[in-house]
Order: structure tokens, then C-alpha cells, then sequence
């Protein structure tokens, strides 16, 4: 991995700038985002990276930001930023999967020490997970109605099956079945399989 890239999730500006400068000065590239919000609008098609997450945010908070990109299956390694001595904040992140918390103001030293610890996981994860976490990924923007019809496919069942088990029509099992090839971005029924199949879609079925 050549590039690092951090993902800096903070609603003060003077952090963003003073962090943001100090990561630049240590040879990372670096995007801000002023909300956790912000964050999660971009999260699923985000260039992959480590996470700098600061927890004490207005909308939504580090913590309710880590559970919706675990929800969403967005695997980037997260080090959060903690103020005020939240230490049951830090350990309820660190649960949730943080790689390490800091607290403000945090020294240089600690920081990159931090993510090269966020890296290092990062590069030991990509390997292994990538495929599956990117199907995850992208079978997270199907509906549970379109994930129904996927399903169904990956048992093998023809659309009139899938319609008859779902009670719908055969012209609605079509029209969803087209809607999930176009959000999963394939352009055969090979292909949909092959994403289902890496998320894990078919396992126990």
C-alpha cells in the first residue's frame, strides 16, 4: 500500500486544521469531514484508509458512527479521538473494534504510533477480507425485498418460484432482479452470484 490515506472525522476546525497539518507534514494524504454524518454519507464508496474519529460530536456521536459503519460493513481501521478523560467511551470503541484511542491534545509520537498500528491491521485484513467485505458493502444498498430475491437465486430457484415464495408476481420478481443488477453493477447473473456468494448470502441456506 503506497498511500495512506486518513479519513478525519472531526467537528472542530482547529482540529481538523492542526491534525490535518501534522498528518500531511508525516506523509499522509488526508480528508476531513465536519460531522460524523458528513462521514457516513461517503462512507460506502470511500477510498479505503484508517479512520480518525473523534468521539464528542453533535447529530451523531464516534461511537453511533463506529456501529453504522459496522452495520454497513465498512471495515476501514478506526482510532478514536477522546476528550475529558472519556475512558468508558474509549473502551466501549475499543469493543466495537477501534484499533486504539487518543486523547486530546494527543502528542505526534502517540498518533503515529496509533496508525501505523491502523495499517498494519488495515494490510493484514485486505488480504483476506476485501472481497468479502466489498460484497458486503454492496449488498448493504439492496432492499430487503431485492436481498429476498437475491436469495432466491442463489438456491437456484427460477423467478416463478421466487414469486410464488414471496407472493408477488413474476413481473415484480423481474423488476427487482433487474434493480439488484443495477445496484451491484453486474451484468450477469454469474456475476450477482459470484457478490452474493462472497458475502456470505448463501452460507447455511
Amino acid at each position: 500500500m503506497t498511500k495512506r490515506l486518513i479519513h478525519l472525522v472531526d467537528d472542530e476546525e482547529a482540529i481538523r486544521r492542526s491534525a490535518g497539518f501534522l498528518l500531511k507534514t508525516s506523509g499522509f494524504e488526508v480528508r476531513t469531514y465536519a460531522s460524523g454524518v458528513e462521514f457516513l454519507k461517503e462512507a460506502r464508496t470511500a477510498e479505503p484508509g484508517c479512520i480518525l474519529l473523534d468521539v464528542r460530536m453533535p447529530e451523531m456521536d464516534g461511537l453511533e458512527v463506529q456501529r453504522e459503519l459496522n452495520a454497513r460493513g465498512v471495515s476501514m481501521p478506526v482510532v478514536v479521538l477522546t476528550g475529558h478523560g472519556d475512558v468508558t467511551i474509549a473502551v466501549q470503541a475499543m469493543k466495537q473494534g477501534a484499533v486504539d484511542f487518543l486523547e486530546k491534545p494527543f502528542e505526534k509520537e502517540l498518533l503515529l504510533n496509533a496508525l501505523d498500528m491502523a495499517y498494519k491491521r488495515l494490510e493484514a485484513a485486505e488480504e483476506a477480507t476485501t472481497s468479502e467485505q466489498q460484497a458486503r458493502v454492496r449488498l448493504a444498498a439492496l432492499t430487503p425485498r431485492e436481498l429476498d430475491v437475491l436469495r432466491g437465486l442463489v438456491r437456484g430457484h427460477p423467478n416463478k418460484t421466487i414469486a410464488y415464495d414471496l407472493n408477488i408476481s413474476p413481473r415484480t420478481v423481474e423488476v427487482h432482479r433487474a434493480n439488484l443488477m443495477t445496484k451491484l453493477d453486474v451484468r450477469s447473473l454469474s456475476e450477482a452470484l459470484r457478490i452474493a456468494f462472497a458475502a456470505g448470502l448463501g452460507d447455511g441456506e
